[in-house]
C-alpha cells in the first residue's frame, strides 16, 4: 500500500508536471503568435498620410538616392539649430520626426498666404495648391517651385517613399505621395511644425524677410 500510494503520488506529480509544461507551451505558441499579428498591425495601422507605400508616378520629378549628398546653401551646426528652433521643430526638422495626425496647426487650415520653411524662412507652399487631403497632416499639391524643395529616397519603415526636404538646409519637411488631386496628381504631405504660415498682406517674420533679403 505505501508503495501504490508513493507511485500514485509520483504520478500525480508527473501528471500536474506535464500539464503545467503543456500550458507553457500553449501559452508561449500564443504569445508568439500574438505578437507577430501585433507587429503587422502596427505596420497597417500607421497614418494613412505617413504610411509606407510603394512609390510610383513620379515621372518629371528628380529624386535623388538616400546616400546623396546636396550641398546646401544654409549650414548651420547642431547646437545652433538647437538655438534657432524649439524642441519639437527640431525633432521634426533636424532629426526626420513626424507629428501626430490632425494635431497640427495647419491640419484644416485654408486661410490665403504663404508656407515658409521653420528652419530657414524660405518660401516652401502657397496656399492656392493646399487641399483637405483628410489624412490629419498639411497637404499641397505641389510646391512653391520645384528647385524650393528636394526629394530623397526614403526605405525606412520597411517601405519605399519619398522624402521631402527645404532645398536651403536639407531640414525635413515630410513626404510625397503619388494619390494626390489634379493637376499633379501628387500629395506633399507636410508636418506643420516644419512651416511658418504667413498670410496675404502681413509682414513676414525676421527669420522670412532675412532670407528673402538674401536670396
Amino acid at each position: 500500500m505505501v508503495k501504490k500510494s508513493i507511485i500514485c503520488k509520483y504520478d500525480k506529480y508527473y501528471i500536474i508536471y506535464i500539464d503545467q509544461y503543456m500550458k507553457e507551451v500553449v501559452m508561449k505558441k500564443y504569445t508568439l503568435t500574438i505578437m507577430v499579428w501585433l507587429a503587422v498591425f502596427s505596420l497597417v495601422a500607421l497614418p494613412f498620410g505617413q504610411s509606407p507605400r510603394v512609390t510610383a508616378g513620379f515621372d518629371g520629378l528628380e529624386i535623388l538616392p538616400k546616400d546623396a549628398s546636396p550641398l546646401y546653401p544654409i549650414v548651420l551646426s547642431e547646437e545652433e539649430w538647437m538655438e534657432r528652433l524649439t524642441p519639437f521643430q527640431y525633432k521634426i526638422l533636424r532629426e526626420k520626426g513626424t507629428e501626430r495626425a490632425f494635431s497640427g496647426e495647419y491640419d484644416k487650415f485654408y486661410e490665403a498666404g504663404t508656407y515658409y520653411s521653420a528652419a530657414t524662412g524660405q518660401p516652401l507652399f502657397s496656399s492656392d495648391a493646399k487641399f483637405n487631403s483628410g489624412t490629419g497632416w498639411p497637404s499641397f499639391y505641389e510646391p512653391i517651385s520645384q528647385d524650393a524643395v528636394i526629394l530623397v529616397e526614403d526605405n525606412s519603415w520597411f517601405g519605399r517613399r519619398v522624402e521631402v526636404l527645404d532645398s536651403s538646409s536639407g531640414s525635413h519637411l515630410g513626404h510625397v505621395f503619388d494619390d494626390g488631386p489634379p493637376p499633379t496628381g501628387l500629395r506633399y504631405c507636410i508636418n506643420s511644425a516644419s512651416l511658418i504660415f504667413v498670410p496675404e498682406g502681413v509682414e513676414p517674420p525676421e527669420l522670412v524677410k532675412e532670407y528673402l533679403a538674401k536670396h
